[in-house]
Order: structure tokens, then C-alpha cells, then sequence
């Protein structure tokens, strides 16, 4: 019969597989080196994939280890929901809510619906997750979350209840002293030959600017990327480049260093509600997503999206 795996050994594979070093993956955990090490060791020895090639202390990860740890990622969150779930119920709270976002959704407006919904669910406990669409989709499709929120860019191909919430377009950003600066509305075509600061590829949004640059022939300088759009506005702040991205980026601007621009081509998309099909909304969720509709109506209000059809 084959040993039973534990949580912590999940933990500690995943802290490796996610930080890189046994030293890094001890420092989170708040363990030793030596005990994240044994950890591993003992989750190696209960599956049949090989992990890890070379020395205790100078670990090299297998390919079998790339493709296990989006899995154990996921039954991570699956677990730890369970045992939160379990300490809310002997805490005599009401319960949890799981919300996945994109990360620029959990850095600006979801702080302001957390943070209003605690005020009247102060028993109720919020994980707020931030992914990338996949991941996003991934959650809703195996029900680790209870709603997500994301852009409809290539949602399409995903299942699962999609109610759309405003319309967003894509906005350019460039430094305070670059000569785009003075337009209040700068041609696509005037993006030649530009350095621009970049999501990673992959992301939709990356994918569609891509896709609008070659469509005019456009050719641009791709001075840096980052996952994150925080860090994008950080670079064009600091003059690495200009970049175009989702309205909701020009919250977390300094205006003084950058300055957000409209095109004068489309690219538009939906923010939306995703929820899992045939899964009916909790209450809590629903209190929740009550919070997030008045914060999306401020954000219109102040004409930053709008209303009307999704992606164009």
C-alpha cells in the first residue's frame, strides 16, 4: 500500500519548486534546511516520479517535477481550504470565502470590496488569490474558489458562468517627459519603433497587442517584461519604457511620472464574474460580489470603464 503523503510534505515541495533553494523554502516555512530537505525526500519516496537529480544541498528539478507541481498547487488550495473551513466551524465563525483575481483586480479596486465586506462579515474569512487567467479558469473549472473575476480576453474557451461587469480599454502609459505625453489621443501607427515595457507572453492582453502591432506592421523594442502590471507602471515610471495596459494600472500610477493616453484603435474586453457551472452562489458569495458591484460602479462613475458590450 503506498504511505500516506502528507500536507507538509506538498508544502515544502511546492515552497521549493516556487523559490528555488532548500534555504529559501526553510526561511517560509520557519523550519530548517535539513527538515525541508528530509520533507522532499519523503515525497520523492512516496511517488513514483523522480523529482530532483544531484546532492541534498545542490538540488536540480526534473521535468517530472515542472509538470507535478501545477497539481500539487491546486491540492494545496483544495487542502487548505478544508482546514480552514474545519478551524472556522470551531471558531464559531460563519465561514470562508475563496476569491481568485487577476493580479491587477486584487492590487486595486478588491482591496476596497474586502475591506467593506469585513466591516460587515467581520467573522467571515477572505482569501483573496491572485492568477493569471489559466490558473483563474483552472480554479473556477475544479471549484477551488467560489467566484473569480478577470478579463473576457480568450475566456471563451473555458467553462463557466461568466456575467459581464463593465467594459474596460486599453489605455497606453508613458513617462511624464516623453513626447507622447501632450496627445490626448496617440495614433497606433505612431507606436513604431517605441521601447515598450511588456506583460509576459502568453498573457491575453500581451497576446492582443502582439496581434494589433503586426497587424499595422508596427515594429517595437521590447525593453523589458514582468508578470505583474504593478511592476509595468513601475518601469514606465521610471522611464524604461512605454506600455499599454488595463485602465484599472492608471490606479497605481504617479502621475507626476506617468500619464495614461488613449488609442486611437480598440482593444477592449469585459471585466467579469466567473463562477463555477452548476454551483449555485453561497450567500456569503453573494454578500461579497454585492461589494464588488458597488466598487465597479464608483470605478464608472469615474469613467474609468464603462458600460456596454466586451471585447471588440
Amino acid at each position: 500500500m503506498t504511505e500516506e503523503i502528507k500536507l507538509r510534505e506538498y508544502e515544502a515541495f511546492e515552497a521549493f519548486m516556487r523559490l528555488g533553494t532548500v534555504r529559501a523554502a526553510a526561511k517560509e516555512m520557519n523550519i530548517t534546511q535539513p527538515m525541508v530537505s528530509r520533507l522532499l525526500g519523503n515525497l520523492e519516496s512516496k511517488i513514483a516520479l523522480k523529482l530532483f537529480e544531484g546532492t541534498r544541498n545542490a538540488k536540480t528539478i526534473t521535468a517530472e517535477a515542472r509538470l507535478f507541481h501545477p497539481v500539487v498547487v491546486r491540492a494545496l488550495v483544495t487542502m487548505r481550504q478544508v482546514r480552514d473551513e474545519a478551524v472556522a466551524i470551531a471558531n464559531k465563525q460563519k465561514g470562508n470565502i475563496v476569491v481568485a483575481a487577476q493580479p491587477i483586480y486584487c492590487d486595486t479596486f478588491l482591496l476596497d470590496a474586502v475591506a467593506a465586506f469585513k466591516k460587515k462579515h467581520p467573522n467571515v474569512g477572505v482569501r483573496l488569490v491572485d492568477v493569471g487567467m489559466v490558473d483563474l479558469m483552472s480554479m473556477i473549472n475544479d471549484r477551488s474558489c467560489d467566484v473569480g473575476f478577470g478579463i473576457t480576453l480568450e475566456a471563451s474557451m473555458y467553462e463557466s458562468l461568466v456575467t459581464p461587469l463593465a467594459k474596460c480599454e486599453a489605455r497606453c502609459l508613458v513617462p511624464t517627459d516623453h513626447e507622447l505625453a501632450d496627445a490626448d489621443e496617440i495614433p497606433l501607427t505612431r507606436l513604431s519603433n517605441e521601447s515598450f515595457v511588456e506583460l509576459s507572453s502568453g498573457s491575453p492582453l500581451r497576446t492582443h497587442v502582439d496581434s494589433l502591432m503586426q497587424r499595422i506592421s508596427g515594429r517595437r523594442h521590447i525593453a523589458a517584461e514582468m508578470r505583474h502590471l504593478r511592476g509595468v507602471c513601475g518601469l514606465v515610471e521610471r522611464g524604461a519604457g512605454i506600455a499599454i495596459v488595463d485602465p484599472m494600472a492608471t490606479l497605481l500610477v504617479d502621475e507626476t511620472k506617468a500619464v495614461p493616453r488613449s488609442l486611437d484603435a480598440s482593444i477592449s474586453w469585459d471585466l467579469a464574474l466567473f463562477q463555477p457551472l452548476g454551483r449555485p452562489m453561497s450567500t456569503i458569495a453573494e454578500d461579497f460580489c454585492s461589494e464588488v458591484y458597488e466598487q465597479v460602479a464608483l470605478l464608472r462613475d469615474a469613467g474609468l470603464i464603462s458600460d456596454g458590450p466586451g471585447l471588440s
